[in-house]
């Protein structure tokens, strides 16, 4: 039921004598040769599979031809697990770093495997959850958010994660800025969108957080012998300090439900459709019960949650628009682009803002 690693696609190959000797110096009980596979999964940083004397780890390295630099600065997300590993056990222990461009042209860092089970698009053979059994995870996989989002921010000397002061009206105007960047000839425009979210944006919130900025079931790790715990957190690239509404937001754009339409249900990476799981907004109900914010508004941040995710896959799509990838997986995203613009428009439409 774990995610399994397989062979290194072409041109993202890696100088195994480089890799192994970064190892030796860097890690401690690494001397032996290495093994290279790649985790196929995921649409951004690329992750690869390193086993050496029966230690297992994972590298990671930005994606070829991404120009998107705050998105995949590998320093700042290496200095994120440092800092975050002791009061947020669920990271990964960051191992080494390096910016050394002689090794494979960009900065990479290596980090420890946790070895569990990562929920994709449906559940993997064996794991049978019971109706209850989907309630309850999705009940764990909120609260262990609004841990993260509970961790007092100042007093752990982590505000270099970012300014909270003007955090949603950057963020609305920076995703707009870069799908406009991002957009090709065959993308759709999001002016009603990006019109809707800059005229309605809340003010600042008095009491900011930690926002993981890509918290989904694909980025848990679910502890193997029981799958009701979660063990792990993965994917920090985009962690930093601000509303942490904008955060559930950004989680719930990749929600779907059981009662959602066919074409919506084209976007399903996870199994939050299955029997007995939360929707949407008992998510949102269960987020204000355990945290005592006001939800009244949530509109604008599942809008934007869903808007963002759309500027994400349009920004994948367009490297395979200009042939920095062959991945086929990267051309199929111009028609999530489309109809994440008609979600959006759905939640506009259906909103009292």
């Amino acid at each position: 039921m774990e995610d399994q690693a397989v062979d290194v696609r072409k041109g993202e190959e890696l100088d195994h004598e480089k890799i192994r000797e970064f190892l030796r110096e860097n890690v401690e009980g690494i001397d032996g040769d290495i093994y290279v596979k790649q985790f196929p999964g995921g649409f951004s940083n690329l992750t690869y599979l390193i086993e050496s004397n029966g230690k297992q780890m994972v590298l990671r390295r930005p994606p070829k031809g991404a120009d998107i630099k705050s998105a995949h600065d590998m320093g700042r997300e290496y200095k994120i697990l440092t800092a975050l590993k002791p009061l947020f056990p669920y990271c990964p222990t960051p191992l080494a770093y390096t910016e050394d461009l002689s090794i494979m042209g960009c900065p990479f860092y290596i980090m420890e495997k946790i070895s569990g089970i990562i929920l994709r698009k449906e559940l993997p053979k064996g794991l049978d959850l019971s109706s209850e059994d989907a309630g309850n995870l999705c009940k764990k996989l909120l609260d262990v958010h609004v841990e993260l989002h509970s961790i007092d921010v100042e007093k752990n000397n982590l505000s270099f994660l970012g300014k909270p002061q003007g955090y949603v009206q950057r963020q609305v105007e920076g995703w707009s800025r870069r799908y406009v960047n991002a957009k090709t000839d065959d993308a759709p425009g999001f002016e009603k969108v990006m019109e809707w979210l800059n005229d309605r944006q809340p003010k600042d919130t008095d009491s900011p957080s930690i926002i993981h900025n890509d918290y989904k079931f694909d980025n848990v790790v679910l502890d193997k012998d029981n799958p009701m715990k979660i063990i792990g957190v993965l994917d920090w690239e985009m962690a930093t300090y601000g509303d942490p509404l904008m955060d559930l937001g950004s989680s719930l754009g990749y929600w779907i439900d059981r009662n959602d339409s066919d074409e919506f249900k084209l976007l399903k990476t996870m199994p939050t459709d299955i029997e007995g799981a939360l929707t949407r907004n008992e998510m949102i109900e269960r987020y204000g019960e355990k945290t005592g914010r006001n939800m009244d508004n949530f509109d604008f941040y599942l809008c934007f949650g869903t808007f963002r995710l759309a500027v994400i896959a349009q920004q994948i799509y367009k490297r395979f628009f200009l042939g920095y990838t062959k991945d086929k997986r990267f051309g199929m995203l111009i028609h999530a682009v489309n109809i994440l613009e008609k979600l959006s428009g759905k939640i506009i439409d259906n909103s009292k803002l």
